[in-house]
């Protein structure tokens, strides 16, 4: 029998899951963790984990060779040299809200292009002002957009940008998905690629390589006219770059979901920046389809498991992708 342990902290999404898998999989033993004490007696011949493993655990699992992420980009702790160094084979759940975040990305790009942060000040004020736009009209048919990961969420987009007949120039380090409508290049090529760029989209993950690498001199590479747009973890950018790069013209605007520090804090000077579309970190929340499937995924690994076949959504954990 194998032994699948669920580390704290414990919730109701982790009981039903805990609960479904063991009335389906005879072949397990699933075990719900209710604190580190507990999860410590139980990881020793623990065969599979879903969760975090701490350093100080690692050395006690003696049998662990599967480990399934909660997240498809976790915090920075999750990764660390002894996980990275151990044969585990670690997991995730990427795949399982694409089209959500992509249409999060849509809703930005159409509303810039549109110049609706200006009529919803004008509606605010409640006044009838057909000229409250500021910016300039960017009509999608003859536009660029410049996608940074074009991993499923950026494939996703791209399929979208391509809806709208906008040129879509992809850079991504390992392409896994067909995206026959994206001009495809690597990431050294980044910084040759942003001055044709109307929309910078970034989607990727927090990593040693991605951590700040948007700052004031890739700003400055951008058109004057162009918006850059952040899905993907917020320690890629330095928001004091990126609100001087707007306050200096040097780019129109932004949309962001995810920022440096979480919550943004009430006196940031991007919550009262022209061409600012903000959202506090939502851009998968509360979509009624990903819990189900991310048990999916969770599930079909676990029977993959059992038969020794290859697991889904394998992480490089140099990376950390």
């Amino acid at each position: 029998m194998l032994k699948l342990v669920i580390m704290p902290p414990e919730d109701d999404l982790k009981r039903r899951w805990a609960e479904r898998m063991q009335e389906s999989l005879p072949h397990y033993r699933i075990v719900l963790a209710q604190s580190k004490t507990e999860a410590h007696r139980e990881i020793g011949d623990a065969d599979a984990v879903f969760g975090w493993v701490p350093p100080d655990l690692l050395p006690v699992a003696g049998k662990l060779r599967w480990l399934h992420s909660p997240q498809i980009a976790p915090p920075a702790e999750f990764y660390y040299q002894a996980l990275m160094e151990h044969p585990v084979v670690v997991t995730n759940p990427r795949g399982t809200f694409n089209d959500h975040i992509a249409q999060h990305i849509m809703m930005y790009v159409l509303s810039l292009a549109r110049g609706l942060p200006d009529y919803m000040e004008a509606q605010r004020q409640r006044r009838w002002a057909p000229h409250a736009r500021k910016s300039r009209y960017i009509d999608l048919a003859t536009s660029t957009a410049l996608i940074i990961g074009v991993g499923g969420i950026g494939q996703e987009t791209a399929k979208l940008f391509s809806a709208f007949s906008m040129r879509v120039i992809g850079v991504d380090a390992r392409w896994e998905y067909e995206v026959p409508s994206v001009e495809k290049h690597q990431p050294e090529e980044l910084d040759t690629l942003l001055p044709q760029a109307d929309f910078v989209v970034v989607t990727v993950p927090h990593t040693p390589k991605t951590e700040w690498m948007w700052h004031r001199a890739r700003f400055q590479l951008m058109k004057p006219t162009a918006y850059f747009i952040n899905i993907g973890r917020g320690l890629t950018t330095r928001l004091d770059d990126l609100v001087a790069a707007i306050e200096g013209g040097e780019i129109a605007g932004c949309a962001l979901d995810v920022f440096e520090l979480e919550p943004l804090p009430e006196d940031h000077k991007l919550w009262t920046l022209p061409n600012v579309l903000l959202t506090p970190h939502i851009a998968a929340k509360d979509a009624e389809n990903i819990p189900d499937r991310q048990f999916e995924i969770l599930f079909d690994n676990a029977c993959r498991f059992a038969t020794d076949r290859p697991l889904r959504n394998v992480v490089d954990k140099s990376v950390w992708y």
